[in-house]
């Protein structure tokens, strides 16, 4: 590993298509927003070979990719790709945002990688939202690192960092958190900050010095071996603990000294199966500089210490009907089968996919066969086809290099997939298969659009489409009772971002408006109502009388028409039309415009005649009777309740269920469930949380999730309808 005395990497350079899975390590970077994962990426990529003397490419992004917000300002909203080689091994770094309203890319990196690095700032700490996903992974058994950064910041502390690490993610075995590596400090500066010059290495007792810019070695000052040896011993134990040689432990106690070799050989095991988790500190490389600190160590680590895809479980398959289907972990000859982790779209090539392997080998103009189901509540149909891929690629930047293959555990960029969306499987057309699909966060932030003129009116459904086939955290809702267009995102980020791919890569300009939930309206008490409609205007006239009498249902009862004519004063064959004129009504609303919902109306009584009654005068007549029944009646306007679940730290329960009843909200009962963490559930009003994704973010500090499932129609209290129908008259 990274201790190992001379090492250095022998094979640097870019990365090209593998030959075997035993040369790939794929790892995910994940962390707050602002922790550096890009910048490590960079000085990783720099130090690896695998970009040019800046380590940027030519428009002055970073080499992992990001899009441009219409405020301006830059975030990291998407999964990036940047493989490199390090001593003879193929290195997929990838890139995920640190901010949560992008969790659906961190997802994805996830899927697609077999090992994490944890990029925590040494001048923010480690948040809520960090803690869960490390949950996350330790529910997988992913193995995980940890790597400090931003140590040049004032008062940063690696030791104290190193204590918080084993506090938040060590809960239960706080010994399996600890460095192997010592940061080296240089003499203060002016401002009395003394800057990381270099590492010192526990398990060798060797420093690293980075100060001229290449990392150079050389044995300790004896002022320093104590804090050495300590942190040395904790270190040693640890690994131990955590051997598959039950004798080692023994023998370190009867005061044996374990031999660097043997220690280095367990930390590895221990770290490649999940059981350990070394921190290590890292910063880009000076200007001029070829290392930044800490980036070999860090890249010994991942080479020689974290799994191959060969030591990764094969992945839940069945065939397209359901049939479940064995894999051999990671084999490139076996049958074809990988997963779309991400879908993004190229101006010059179009769609292009980012491809994980997991069985068999990928070939460039090569057919497939594309399967992609379970998404269709987000906007996404079910799709079984055939499709001709195009090149493979890896990328550079926001430049492609061309890859002749991809095997089993690698990744690869595929052009012209144009039917494939993310989370979407690959293989072969003639022995279709289907992966089980990774969970998706809910969105529940809703985002109601229109289109800003006609011209954009064509385009909008074309662009929509696009949208959201690239990005299944997004759902696509044609709200037929409100009669919008709503994207459903996971947060004001995820909308902002919606909004500018819409404008700039589809040429879809679009206005928000207000989101209207559906809003209904029923009967308080019995009412009755007359409906005549009689026009004698020359020629054919209208005839038509009808009396109805309207009462209200439960709840979910909808519409009842009820025939209680008697003696023929409605022909029968009119009785069908007095039916349809009164359900036509129902539909439009009777005070404020939204449906009429839990009524029985009977027909009571009515008049024709001979020659001027039809089917179209009994249908107004009918429509007629029931607006004189609704205009001398209490009408109550319904609102939609729903049952909402919120997961949220002990810490948050008072201020949540607080929050809770502040909207209107009933409190059903709370749940204890692992990890400090409260189940409430509630039920509340729709028309309260339409903004609570964002709001309890706020209020949990990102440790917070909730689902909200429709529940019933309940009526809504006095002062707020009043409220609701001024808006609507004045809308």
């Amino acid at each position: 590993m990274g201790d190992k005395a001379n090492a250095h990497p022998g094979a640097a350079g870019r990365a090209t298509a593998a030959d075997q899975p035993a040369s790939v390590r794929n790892v995910v970077l994940v962390g707050h927003s602002g922790s550096g994962k890009t910048t490590l990426v960079e000085a990783l990529a720099l130090t690896a070979g695998a970009v040019n003397r800046a380590g940027r490419v030519e428009d002055g992004g970073t080499v992992s990719d990001y899009d441009e917000i219409e405020h301006r300002q830059q975030r990291s909203v998407q999964l990036s790709l940047v493989p490199v080689a390090f001593d003879g091994i193929k290195v997929n770094l990838l890139d995920t945002p640190g901010y949560a309203d992008f969790v659906g890319e961190l997802r994805a990196g996830l899927r697609a990688a077999d090992a994490a690095l944890f990029v925590v700032s040494a001048a923010d700490g480690v948040d809520g939202s960090t803690r869960m996903v490390w949950e996350e992974c330790a529910a997988v058994g992913m193995p995980r690192a940890i790597v400090v950064t931003h140590l040049e910041a004032a008062r940063a502390d690696f030791e104290e960092m190193t204590r918080i690490c084993a506090e938040a993610f060590g809960a239960d075995d706080p010994d399996a958190v600890l460095p192997l590596y010592l940061p080296l400090r240089g003499p203060e500066g002016p401002d009395g900050h003394a800057p990381v010059t270099g590492l010192t290495g526990l398990l060798s007792r060797t420093l690293f010095d980075y100060s001229s810019g290449e990392r150079s070695e050389s044995e300790p000052d004896e002022d320093r071996l104590p804090a050495i040896e300590e942190a040395r011993n904790r270190l040693i134990e640890g690994i131990i603990a955590e051997s598959e040689d039950e004798t080692l432990m023994d023998r370190y106690l009867g005061g044996e000294q374990i031999d660097v070799k043997t220690l280095i050989d367990d930390l590895e095991r221990a770290v490649a199966r999940g059981a350990f988790f070394p921190v290590l500190a890292a910063a880009p490389a000076a200007e001029g500089a070829r290392q930044g600190l800490g980036t070999v160590e860090l890249l010994e680590l991942v080479t020689r210490g974290f799994p191959t895809p060969l030591e990764r479980e094969a992945p839940h398959v069945t065939t397209v009907d359901g049939r479940p289907r064995e894999l051999k972990p990671c084999d490139p000859d076996g049958p074809l089968v990988a997963e779309v982790v991400k879908t993004s779209s190229d101006p010059y090539v179009g769609r292009v996919s980012l491809v994980r392997v997991f069985s068999g080998t990928l070939h460039p103009e090569e057919t497939v066969h594309v399967s992609g189901h379970g998404l269709a509540d987000r906007g996404h149909e079910d799709h079984d086809v055939d499709e001709r891929i195009g090149a493979l690629s890896a990328p550079f930047g926001k430049q492609q290099r061309a890859l002749t293959h991809c095997i089993a555990g690698d990744l690869a960029c595929v052009a012209k997939l144009g039917r494939a969306e993310t989370g979407d499987t690959l293989s072969a057309k003639d022995d279709p298969l289907l992966m089980e699909p990774w969970q998706m966060p809910d969105p529940l932030l809703p985002l109601a659009i229109r289109a800003h003129s006609k011209a954009d009116e064509d385009k909008l459904s074309q662009g929509l489409g696009r949208l959201v086939a690239e990005d299944p955290t997004m759902r696509l809702e044609h709200n037929q009772h409100t009669h919008q267009v709503v994207l459903w995102c996971l947060g004001e980020a995820h909308s902002d971002v919606a909004l500018e791919r819409l404008r700039s890569r589809y040429g879809v300009q679009v206005d928000v408006v207000p989101h209207r939930v559906s809003l209904r309206e029923t009967f308080a008490a019995k009412s009755a109502g007359r409906g005549r409609h009689v026009k004698q205007s020359g020629g054919h006239g209208q005839y038509a009388v009808c009396e109805i009498e309207v009462e209200p249902l439960p709840g979910g009862s909808g519409i009842e028409f009820v025939d209680r004519v008697v003696g023929g004063s409605v022909p029968r064959q009119f009785i069908p039309s007095v039916e349809k004129g009164v359900r036509a009504q129902a539909a439009k609303g009777v005070a404020a415009g939204h449906p009429l919902v839990d009524v029985r109306i009977t027909l009571l009584d009515g008049k024709a005649h001979s020659v001027d009654s039809s089917d179209a005068a009994f249908q107004t007549a009918g429509a007629l009777a029931l607006r004189e029944a609704a205009a001398d009646a209490r009408i109550h306007l319904l609102e939609p309740v729903a049952e909402v679940s919120v997961l949220v730290g002990d810490e948050y329960v008072g201020t949540v269920m607080s929050d809770l009843s502040g909207r209107r909200g009933r409190v059903l009962g709370t749940e204890q469930t692992s990890g400090s963490r409260t189940l409430v559930r509630a039920e509340v009003p729709e028309i309260e949380i339409g903004r609570y994704a964002v709001d309890l973010r706020s209020l949990s500090h990102g440790t917070a999730r909730f689902h909200r499932a429709y529940a019933r129609h309940e009526p809504m209290p006095p002062q707020v309808a009043e409220k609701v129908r001024q808006q609507t008259e004045a809308g």
